[in-house]
């Protein structure tokens, strides 16, 4: 079993420069998107990023919230997939808590404009890839 998952994991996580995030469309099949690295993470529990109302993905993860995200060290060639849900939030609480100065150049109102939202992912278990080998893990 790993040593420390949560720290390994959130190393991986901390360092990445594209995120993977995965949803699952109409017609029942996986979608995958190249994402921003996340804004804020609580453990490898929560996660959350950063997108827009108007997105593809809002929509698929408003109708089935089935999720995963998949992070990885090209350095060491190593990866981690977590599957969960994924929750679409709006209220100004949860937007003011990830926006950063220069978010303007995708949110042109601001914080406030309202094609912004949070994605908010929890994780229920995961897959790490390390050495040759892969182990699956749950998340308290």
């Amino acid at each position: 079993m790993m040593r420390n998952a949560e720290k390994t994991i959130g190393n991986i996580i901390d360092k990445v420069s594209v995120s993977i995030i995965g949803s699952v469309d109409e017609n029942e099949f996986p979608n995958a998107k190249a994402m921003l690295p996340p804004r804020k993470r609580e453990g490898i529990k929560h996660i959350y990023f950063t997108t827009n109302m108007s997105s593809m993905r809002v929509k698929q993860y408003t109708d089935n919230p089935k999720a995963c995200v998949y992070f990885f060290d090209h350095r060491f060639f190593r990866g981690v997939m977590l599957k969960g849900t994924m929750e679409v939030l709006h209220d100004q609480q949860s937007k003011q808590m990830i926006w950063r100065d220069g978010d303007e150049m995708y949110y042109a109102k601001g914080v406030t404009d309202l094609d912004y939202c949070v994605l908010k992912f929890t994780a229920q278990n995961g897959r790490y890839y390390s050495d040759f080998k892969s182990e699956n893990f749950e998340i308290e």
